[in-house]
């Protein structure tokens, strides 16, 4: 393998992507490799859009969320000719193999580049927690710190007015964050994408948690559920909930957030990882986190799959509700 590698943060941000671009390129430099940060993702992979990283370029990463390379969607990476001219790109830099920081969308790219030849790796980072691959993504935990505090807040002014909240957190078609910010933060109920429900059951859920003389309802809602926040909502405006109700959406303030001291560590010891494995020959994998162990996974069972809820921890929010 060539001694220059390229790095790129692809989909939506993640708080700890920084921390894992300082680990990637510090890890590299180490060992005498040239490390090349691209800009705007995929996008910039196609454009030919990157600088060389120093290790002093990517000091003060740590705290700061986001990511300093910028990070774009790029629908038209789908197709072949797209990526063979980011191949033709890569090739002409002198650049040997490619770290993407990212989840399923952005490791399906990687895994199609890999295909075409180009060593290619993936590190797990997603806020969402639903890829394969990784017992818990970089973001995660930051996210879910936030989401908690939100709740946390709002029970303080729905015990004052005895009122309901439904808060909507983020994870696109997978329910965890909502189902560890309803555990954590003692919600009545949760709502998941993976398991199904009707309006009305929610409303009688919320009106025993009125009759069991409660000063508040807290009700957690993943953003891909069956019905959001504010459907709900306007669909109880004329039913006997016992508690005013109101929705509040939180979406993108929980990718905004300063990495946790967990989210920095992990993205720390991830993109060493990363690092580790291409000096090895190794490519083609996703590198994550699992059994407190920094481990490899072969694209072939990450891409196309994503990871679902523990039965087992949803059934002790319903346990714990009461």
């Amino acid at each position: 393998m060539s001694r220059k590698i390229a790095v790129l943060t692809s989909g939506g941000d993640a708080p700890g992507m920084n921390a894992a671009i300082r680990s990637v390129t510090r890890s590299a430099i180490a060992k005498g490799w040239t490390v090349m940060g691209v800009n705007q993702g995929y996008a910039g992979l196609v454009a030919g859009d990157y600088r060389e990283l120093a290790a002093r370029d990517v000091g003060g990463l740590l705290s700061k969320g986001g990511t300093f390379l910028g990070s774009a969607r790029c629908p038209e990476f789908q197709k072949e000719d797209v990526r063979e001219k980011a191949l033709r790109n890569l090739n002409r830099s002198g650049i040997g193999a490619l770290v993407v920081i990212g989840g399923n969308g952005s490791q399906t790219g990687g895994a199609a580049l890999n295909d075409m030849g180009f060593p290619t790796l993936g590190v797990a980072s997603t806020i969402d927690n639903d890829l394969v691959g990784s017992e818990i993504t970089i973001g995660v935990d930051t996210a879910l710190n936030i989401a908690l505090e939100a709740i946390d807040r709002l029970r303080v002014t729905a015990a004052s007015h005895q009122r309901g909240f439904l808060i909507e957190v983020m994870g696109r078609k997978c329910g965890y964050l909502a189902l560890m910010a309803g555990i954590a933060g003692g919600a009545e109920l949760v709502l998941v994408p993976e398991i199904d429900f009707e309006p009305d059951q929610i409303a009688e859920a919320i009106h025993d948690a009125y009759r069991r003389g409660k000063a508040h309802a807290m009700v957690v809602v993943a953003e891909g559920a069956k019905h959001n926040a504010e459907q709900l909502v306007r669909y109880f405006h004329d039913k006997n909930t016992g508690f005013e109700l109101r929705a509040t959406i939180l979406g993108h303030v929980q990718r905004g957030g300063t990495p946790t001291a967990y989210d920095r560590l992990l993205a720390s010891r991830l993109g060493a990882g990363a690092v580790e494995a291409l000096d090895k020959g190794i490519s083609g994998v996703v590198v994550g986190m699992n059994q407190g162990v920094v481990s490899t996974t072969p694209y072939s069972e990450v891409t196309g799959r994503t990871k679902g809820i523990s039965p087992e921890l949803y059934q002790l929010a319903h346990v714990l509700s009461r």
